[in-house]
């Protein structure tokens, strides 16, 4: 059976299969695993250890020795998807409280928002771009994890979140990054970490979730989904437009939200308490979000290529055009 290959195929697969599975289990047998030991930590309460781990890996992959272009192009990326997700969903909280709008909670919304999709990111700039952009990918992937969602709560006093608990959370990608740079070895040790631990956290946060509020996270999933590729999708396209990057289209591959994302509510839930209610919902629209973003990145990212290209083929014609004419 070719389980791992299926499962890949789905956008985001890796993380959205476990935590339906986890849902799933939860939802029709809220009981099979809560027999203790290494069983119910791994698979009901072992979350917050295994996203440690995997911060701790992700750091560890971030080479702060990329110098020049690739940083400004990462550095652009990054306060581009950071402040975008940041403001709507502080202001969606001003405005609508902790609820949110249409059902969209700003807890999803700057989880999903600050968030990017490394990986998808990282394909779409070698596809339709050059080296420095995909080496930006090192300096964006500070977006991974709960940190600016975190930050983004707790400076304008929204949650509860002390300066010990985001250092708390930036702990473990710090350890990352400074044995990462320290010793290429070990940034290569930990490298599989960033994948083989995303399911293993994935299920037991499912297990926290009920299928039902899956579901209902549908249509408010796929709006968050679409908003977060529109919005920070073209938000990046004209900041690289902007500061006239030649391939300005690949600043477009930054709307995708990564599966990693589906773990912040969590982790904002659970140093502060206010959200506890709200974490499933915002768990379920993220989930979807994940999907819907993986989807439409790459056609955005495409059509927007195209529309250069053919600004391109009009610039060099004009250009022709005027050395015949003299």
């Amino acid at each position: 059976m070719n389980i791992l290959n299926t499962v890949k195929k789905i956008p985001g697969g890796l993380m959205v299969v476990p935590l339906v599975l986890g849902a799933i289990t939860n939802t029709f047998a809220p009981q099979v695993f809560t027999i203790g030991g290494f069983t119910e930590a791994l698979l009901k309460t072992g979350a917050p250890a295994l996203l440690a781990a995997f911060l701790m890996c992700n750091g560890a992959q971030i080479q702060i020795r990329q110098a020049g272009l690739p940083v400004l192009k990462g550095i652009i990326l990054l306060v581009v998807k950071v402040i975008i997700g940041a403001l709507l969903g502080i202001l969606v909280n001003h405005f609508w409280g902790i609820y949110g709008v249409l059902g969209i909670t700003p807890l999803a919304i700057i989880a999903s928002l600050t968030n990017k999709n490394g990986g998808l990111y990282a394909a779409l700039a070698g596809e339709y771009g050059d080296s420095t952009d995909v080496g930006a990918v090192s300096i964006i992937a500070l977006s991974d994890g709960p940190f600016f969602t975190m930050l983004a709560f707790g400076a304008t006093g929204l949650a509860q979140i002390s300066f010990t608990v985001l250092l708390a959370a930036l702990i473990p990608i710090l350890l990352g990054l400074v044995l990462g740079n320290l010793d290429d070895n070990i940034r290569k040790f930990l490298a599989p970490g960033t994948s083989i631990l995303i399911p293993l956290f994935a299920f037991p946060l499912g297990a926290a979730l009920n299928f039902n509020q899956l579901i209902s996270a549908g249509v408010s999933g796929i709006i968050l989904g679409i908003s977060c590729v529109v919005i920070t999708g073209f938000a990046g396209y004209f900041a690289f437009k902007l500061f006239r990057f030649k391939f300005p289209q690949v600043g477009a591959a930054v709307g995708a939200t990564a599966g990693n994302a589906v773990a912040t509510p969590a982790a904002v839930a659970a140093v502060d308490p206010t959200f506890a209610e709200i974490m499933p919902q915002a768990t379920a629209q993220v989930a979807a979000a994940v999907i819907v973003t993986a989807v439409l990145c790459p056609i955005l990212v495409s059509f927007l290529n195209k529309l250069e290209n053919k600004k391109l083929k009009a610039k060099l014609e004009k250009d022709a055009n005027k050395g015949e004419t003299k």
